[in-house]
């Protein structure tokens, strides 16, 4: 039974940066994700203009350097704070950043993991990582993300994909894959762990495994990931997904696109989502269905 002190400190810490104003959601509808397969996705469309840290034209200063106080919720350890997402769709969105300067597009260290821990151990869900803008991140200063989740709850909408392939996929059938969402995924079973301090170095091993079976790099190397990766950590599991472009038929994706969380804005294309469905946009930003037309690439 975890405590959540750091959820309950995330809504307090909400409510007041809500009457501030240094909060602001994003205000969405939820709608019924069409085509093939939707019943693994939760669409929603975003009611006004994407934020400017989503354009691509900006913002030039890092929001991170320093951090808004008033989005705080608390410090993890000397090398991290736990902030709340300013853009939020779902309430309680929480980021965990370095507090100096550290690439998004760089590997994730040993601290990172250790920080991340210590957060989940305390409060769980569903984190996510994009590895730079080709992975869908907005921002180059590392953060990893959190969506808090009950024990109850299932923690994403494609859930039943990764128990399938984590289940019946084994290095075998893996090699004779016609999937690329499969063959761009590397999945593994989270392990349990009493310690802490164990269970940082297991998940960061784990990584670094998952990361060398994608044909990313060696996370021991000076040189950053050889391809944008996207990664999803659960109670249940570990994932990454190699990436090969942003952006299929108007949809941004980053990290909760293969989680099985859309967004739609004004460029993106419901008439292809509704023919094609949701698993052949993830299957275009990993590179599976054929090469990016102009229009496509980020």
């Amino acid at each position: 039974m975890r405590n959540e002190r750091f959820w309950t400190s995330a809504l307090s810490q909400s409510s007041k940066a809500l009457e501030s104003g240094a909060l602001i959601p994003l205000t969405t509808s939820r709608l019924q994700c069409p085509g093939p397969g939707g019943e693994r996705f939760e669409l929603r469309r975003l009611n006004a203009q994407l934020p400017r840290h989503h354009r691509p034209e900006g913002p030039k200063q890092n929001p991170f350097s320093p951090w808004d106080r008033e989005l705080e919720i608390d410090a993890i350890g000397t090398d991290h704070v736990l902030i709340l997402n300013k853009y939020p769709v779902q309430t309680g969105h929480m980021l965990l950043i370095t507090r100096q300067w550290a690439p998004q597009v760089h590997w994730l260290t040993q601290p990172d993991w250790t920080a991340l821990v210590e957060v989940d151990r305390d409060t769980s869900g569903l984190w996510f990582f994009n590895s730079g803008p080709k992975a869908g991140a907005s921002q180059p200063h590392r953060h990893l993300q959190l969506l808090r989740r009950q024990s109850s709850e299932t923690t994403c909408p494609r859930e039943s994909w990764f128990r399938y392939v984590l289940e019946e996929g084994n290095p075998k059938r893996k090699t004779e894959s016609t999937d690329p969402l499969i063959d761009s995924c590397a999945l593994v079973k989270r392990p349990s762990c009493s310690n802490p301090q164990q269970e940082a170095h297991t998940l960061h091993a784990l990584y670094r495994s998952l990361a060398m079976r994608l044909a990313l790099g060696d996370t021991d190397a000076e040189q950053p990931p050889l391809a944008p990766y996207n990664l999803l950590l659960t109670p249940d599991w570990l994932a990454l997904i190699r990436r090969k472009q942003e952006r299929a038929s108007g949809f941004s994706l980053n990290a909760l696109g293969f989680a099985g969380y859309l967004l739609a804005t004004e460029n993106s294309d419901l008439s292809w989502l509704a023919h094609n469905g949701g698993e052949c946009l993830l299957q275009e930003v990993v590179g599976g269905i054929s090469d990016a037309t102009d229009d496509n690439k980020s």
